[in-house]
């Protein structure tokens, strides 16, 4: 009960000093949004895009879940693959990103399945991963932990870039021209964000602004 009174003083204080600030600019979003982009990342919640990225309501448009994942299309119900349709079909976001981190219990649990396999609905969901869990193998045979996890957190990210382009909406957008997917990786201890630099095969730092 503590922690929900803390939350219920900060909704105090964002009604009486943080809203009265924006106003307009939530009236005016209160119709319609036109985010630039759509943020997939991770459910951690050391994650917080809007501070990562310092952008304001209606500019992003964000899907978390466990590990980052963008499932491979199918025509079964998935959430993750009704927020991508929407955004780009629906909202037409230019940009795509999908964000890993650094420490992410999720692809630990990709690097060892046994650790996850008394939680089924975890196991299952982290099956998206298992393609950088191979290449994984192929890629860095002998690594550490540290480096496998490192290694790990690039490939899952560079794997769920090709799962979306698997989405129908995704495809079409591409093929269009107007669509653009990048792949980031925070850093929770140093805000380090490094984003992959395809001609280069490789994730390099954002240059300081």
């Amino acid at each position: 009960m503590e922690f929900l009174e803390t939350m219920a003083r900060g909704v105090g204080r964002f009604r009486r000093e943080v809203f009265p600030r924006r106003q307009q600019q939530f009236e005016d979003l209160a119709s319609a949004q036109q985010p630039k982009a759509l943020f997939v990342t991770c459910a951690d919640s050391r994650i917080l895009p809007s501070m990562i990225t310092q952008t304001g309501p209606g500019e992003l448009f964000v899907e978390r879940n466990p590990g980052n994942i963008a499932p491979i299309y199918s025509g079964e119900a998935v959430g993750v693959s009704a927020s991508i349709e929407y955004a780009v079909a629906a909202l037409r976001t230019p940009h795509v990103i999908i964000c890993g981190h650094s420490d992410c219990g999720a692809v630990k649990g990709i690097l060892h399945p046994d650790a996850v396999a008394e939680m089924p609905a975890v196991a299952r969901w982290l099956r998206y991963g298992d393609e950088a869990r191979q290449r994984l193998a192929s890629s860095a045979p002998g690594a550490g932990e540290e480096e496998c996890l490192r290694r790990l957190t690039e490939l899952n990210v560079l794997v769920q870039m090709e799962h979306l382009a698997t989405h129908p909406a995704v495809q079409q957008a591409l093929d269009d021209g107007w669509l653009t997917i990048h792949g980031w990786i925070y850093d929770i201890e140093t805000g380090e964000v490094r984003a992959y630099d395809p001609a280069r095969g490789t994730f390099l730092p954002f240059p300081e602004a």
